[in-house]
């Protein structure tokens, strides 16, 4: 799913710079997994959750 998230989602929401080498961080709880991948220009965060 992240390789997923790296090809596809590279546009902030934020301000709109594309992080083509961005990279997504995750994070599991044994139910759900987070990936969070923060703009390095405005810092604003992007969470995607998903539910296993």
């Amino acid at each position: 799913m992240r390789s997923r998230l790296e090809r596809v989602d590279v546009t902030c929401s934020g301000c709109g710079y594309e992080d083509e080498a961005g990279c997504w961080e995750s994070v599991t709880d044994g139910s759900h997994i987070r990936y969070r991948r923060v703009c390095p220009c405005c810092g604003r965060s992007h969470d995607v959750t998903y539910r296993l």
